[in-house]
């Protein structure tokens, strides 16, 4: 059985080229185009790691990672927030929310795979 990948990005050519790259990978993929489709979607679909961007309508992926990590239903749902927010700061918050890694945008497609690999351990 393959692994459900959520992407959640508002920039549908980033959305086109990460779900071309995880189902490359092998991953089924569901894709959110802000951050209310992305909660709607973890909650429905339960997948077992989401791609979120931090700044998306609705709420940002931040508010999408302390929504599910303060439901015990999804609480183990593996996260990567992937954003242009870079800074030592960002970083923090995203990890201090609950996030499992942090990615900074421009990113190498083949560390992204890698990165989300890790995510279902070894």
């Amino acid at each position: 059985m393959s692994r459900r990948v959520l992407i959640a990005d508002d920039e549908p050519n980033i959305l086109i080229s990460l779900e071309f790259l995880m189902r490359r990978e092998g991953y089924e993929v569901l894709l959110a185009c802000n951050g209310i489709e992305a909660l709607e979607m973890i909650r429905a679909h339960r997948p077992d790691a989401v791609v979120l961007d931090v700044m998306m309508p609705g709420k940002t992926g931040f508010e999408v990672c302390q929504a599910v990590r303060a439901d015990e239903a999804l609480a183990g749902t593996r996260i990567l927030i992937l954003s242009a927010k870079g800074r030592d700061t960002d970083m923090a918050q995203g990890l201090g929310v609950g996030a499992d890694d942090y990615m900074t945008k421009p990113f190498s497609t083949r560390e992204l795979a890698a990165r989300v690999a890790k995510l279902f351990g070894p």
